[in-house]
């Protein structure tokens, strides 16, 4: 068990849920203890065997902690076994981990008397509570459903897991753009330009925009001016002149932007030096049908690329593919329909609509992949679009990302607003993680668009539902 009436440090009370977000997540406390009911190792050890696509997470955490705690006795494991030395920097834990034999709890230390797994938890939070109090003793869970419960039950302290949380409130999320109001240039108080080849590079006061970050657009409200930052340096910016009446008029596959959120994401869909596109925004914004534009022009049109690869994460209760009859592609049909979708709207003008869509899937080697059969692939000189990207965590999403290899661009979708996973919320999907840690990099862009074009019945549900 934890260090007993130690005021200075807290007890950490780990659900299931935790450990499958983040498989290391006890790792993270830093001084404090960190208690893992029974009833946790045997859920995990249940997911491990399962099919679904999180029973890889659960195997990486307890290998994790049978790492720690294999040399310790019975005794070690209950009164607990030191971090210390299992990470580096400031945030290296220096607490305790232990194990708590919840299963033989006498019915009298029982807040809840029936064997739900949940409740199992609570019960251990609810125990040591009572044993150690006046030490604070906090139940993390991502289940809002068992918070309010434990709460309920009289559980002081309950709390989600925020330690790989990058941003509190969505609205700060990076939008991939900047508008500035009125002019551009009459934010400028020096400019230096210069023409490489076609294009024209201003360098600015880096005083513009202090947060400015590579590939992040620049706007203003006179609907003129338009361009990209592509170098920072600690007192300027270069930014590429595109003009705005020059990314409106960019092109792929027959389809030219309704939006400047379009124009600029076709121009970073359509740019080979950025290998990675993130497209965030509401449902008939035009996400997957630019994705699928951009990556047949790039594929039939320029042979910059030898295929596409369409994946996306689907339901919990689809997580495994394999009760469904057909082969891989025949099986990830169903839920792939935004993308047949988008190719009959490409197509919709042709005589025979359904032969051409054959033609060009047959073509452009069209594959549609199951998230679970991307793992240990090497992905070589292909688009890889990943729609429904919001449903994923950090990790699954890294799964992905590390499997394009040379000659590989990434188109990454998802809206925000339509979060299936019982455990992610806005602020905690993968898909705002990534938009996050890649908005630094070069080789990355990320757009937010921000207008429904669909229709005029999808636009105003989207306002006023």
């Amino acid at each position: 068990m934890p260090r007993r009436n130690s005021t200075e440090t807290k007890i950490y009370v780990l659900d299931t849920n935790i450990l499958l977000h983040e498989p290391h997540a006890y790792l993270s406390f830093k001084e404090h203890d960190v208690v893992i009911p029974m009833t946790v190792l045997e859920e995990l050890d249940y997911i491990k065997d399962s099919k679904k696509d999180v029973a890889r997470d659960a195997r990486v955490s307890i290998r994790s902690m049978e790492d720690l705690l294999h040399e310790a006795t019975p005794e070690e494991m209950l009164v607990g076994v030191s971090m210390e030395g299992l990470g580096a920097g400031d945030n290296a834990p220096t607490g305790k981990l232990s194990i708590f034999a919840d299963l033989n709890m006498a019915e009298a230390q029982q807040v809840f008397t029936s064997n739900e797994n949940d409740n199992r938890i609570i019960n251990v939070a609810l125990h040591i509570q009572k044993v150690y109090a006046p030490q604070k003793v906090v139940l993390v869970t991502k289940d809002l459903n068992m918070r309010l419960k434990a709460k309920g039950a009289g559980l002081a302290h309950v709390e989600d897991y925020r330690t790989d949380q990058l941003i509190t409130d969505i609205k700060y999320l990076s939008r991939g753009f900047h508008t500035f109001e009125g002019n551009f240039w009459d934010n400028v108080k020096s400019v230096d330009s210069r023409t490489e080849g076609r294009d024209t590079i201003h360098t600015v006061p880096k005083s513009i925009l202090p947060e400015a970050y590579i590939n992040e657009f620049l706007l203003d409200d006179s609907k003129e001016f338009a361009g990209l930052v592509e170098e920072i340096s600690d007192d300027t910016l270069a930014v590429l002149d595109l003009g705005y009446e020059r990314l409106m008029s960019r092109h792929a596959w027959g389809i030219t932007p309704k939006n400047i959120g379009q124009g600029m994401a076709l121009h970073a869909l359509l740019d080979p030096h950025i290998d990675m596109c993130i497209l965030t925004g509401p449902a008939g914004s035009g996400k997957t049908l630019l994705a699928l534009a951009a990556a047949l022009e790039m594929v039939v049109e320029r042979n910059m690329y030898d295929k596409i690869i369409v994946t996306r994460s689907t339901p919990e209760i689809a997580e495994s593919i394999g009760f469904l009859p057909g082969t891989e592609e025949e099986k990830m049909l169903p839920w792939l329909a935004a993308i047949t979708d988008s190719l009959e709207v490409l197509h919709k003008h042709d005589e025979n609509t359904k032969g051409s869509m054959n033609y060009i899937m047959e073509k452009a080697n069209i594959q549609y992949k199951s998230v679970n059969f991307m793992r240990g692939r090497s992905i070589q000189n292909a688009i890889v679009i990943l729609d429904e990207s919001q449903n994923l965590t950090a990790s699954q999403l890294k799964t992905i990302i590390t499997r394009c290899g040379e000659g590989t661009k990434l188109i990454v979708g998802g809206n925000l607003a339509q979060i299936d996973s019982n455990y992610l919320s806005a602020v905690t999907s993968g898909l705002t993680y990534l938009v996050e840690k890649f908005k630094d990099f070069s080789g990355s862009a990320t757009i937010n668009l921000d207008g429904v074009v669909r229709s005029r019945l999808a636009s105003f549900a989207e306002e006023n539902l």
